[in-house]
């Protein structure tokens, strides 16, 4: 057994201190949007008597949370990179595309479809990958050239139409999203905490999490310590493109129907949700917890918009400003902690 040097253990000792230090100031960031989020309600409720009532909790801000929960679960990792992506919009549209002609045109069971579709959307995330680790394209344009791509692809498997799912005969598709279990609390909700938890485990307890943290915080420093940041980064994309695949599935499922156009806008409250939550743009700290209080906060905020009327064009510009405004905290924090 060997002694550890004075280094070492100063090292060690500095890097306990870091760690907790950084477990002190994630904790407070969940805590402070928590706090946001009931601040939202309190002031939604006394806007509108509608805001608090059972059925619009459940039958709409937890359905629209589990959409851009789910796709925001996956961008976690790829902002957590310092990367970005944003195709998941037209990605989950092509997703929930897939899911209709697997199950509606070429006639396979739904759970077929289901896993199948999830795979598709894997598939996006993987040549994501490549462009980005591979080809060394900046995230920015390679993802915003696959938004194109996800979109057109959208529309040519679909002849630029919805493809409908039967009720009478693949049912259970749509229970999926729309069935209880657990009397009162939709599976889409149940989804949504399942995949949170997978996502927790993953980035907390897995060599791919650790290895998403390392590459968002020094790249190079990564690479140098003998870390293929290549082929982590490929999985990366591709395990965050499962969650598009997944989110693609919930909304076809909760529609009864595959429609093509339905991805525009989804990425950025996905990402607002994701910096809301804590995630840092220039990589290297995020957690699971904050992004599912942050897709709550966005699923809040449109939910009480629309109950006030509010005009779409005045909620795009409400929404603009609270990415603003939470790109403008993180860079403060960054300020503050450098």
């Amino acid at each position: 057994m060997t002694t550890p040097t004075t280094t070492e253990v100063r090292s060690s000792t500095a890097g306990t201190g870091a760690g907790l230090m950084g477990h002190l100031r994630t904790g407070l960031q969940q805590m402070l949007a928590f706090a946001g989020l009931i601040v939202i309600m309190i002031v939604f409720s006394l806007a509108s008597p509608v805001f608090f009532t059972f059925d619009n909790i459940v039958g709409n801000m937890l359905f629209s949370a589990v959409v851009i929960g789910t796709l925001a679960l996956g961008t976690t990792f790829v902002i957590i990179t310092a990367g970005i992506d944003l195709s998941i919009g037209t990605g989950m549209a092509l997703c929930a595309v897939m899911a209709g002609n697997f199950i509606t045109n070429i006639g396979l069971s739904w759970q077929l479809g289901v896993v199948l579709a999830i795979a598709f959307g894997g598939l996006v995330g993987l040549v994501n990958g490549v462009f980005i680790a591979v080809a060394k394209l900046p995230p920015f344009i390679a993802t915003l050239a696959m938004m194109m791509v996800a979109e057109g692809l959208a529309l040519v498997f679909s002849d630029s139409a919805p493809i409908y799912v039967d009720r009478d005969t693949d049912g259970g598709f749509m229970d999926l999203s729309t069935g209880t279990l657990i009397p009162q609390v939709p599976n889409a909700v149940l989804v949504l905490i399942g995949a949170a938890i997978i996502a927790g485990i993953v980035l907390n307890r897995t060599v791919l999490g650790r290895y998403t943290y390392a590459i968002g915080s020094n790249e190079e420093a990564t690479a140098i310590s003998g870390v293929n940041v290549t082929k982590w980064k490929i999985l990366i994309y591709t395990f965050a493109g499962l969650f598009t695949g997944l989110a693609g599935v919930m909304i076809a499922a909760r529609l009864g129907s595959a429609q093509p156009a339905i991805g525009m806008g989804y990425e950025l409250q996905a990402i607002a949700a994701v910096v809301i939550g804590g995630t840092s743009l220039m990589g290297g700290k995020g957690s699971i917890v904050g992004t599912v209080i942050g897709a709550l906060i966005i699923s809040v905020i449109n939910n009480g918009l629309q109950l006030m009327s509010v005009p779409q064009e005045w909620q795009n510009v409400i929404l603009g400003a609270v990415i603003l405004a939470a790109v403008f905290a993180d860079t403060v924090r960054q300020r503050t902690t450098t």
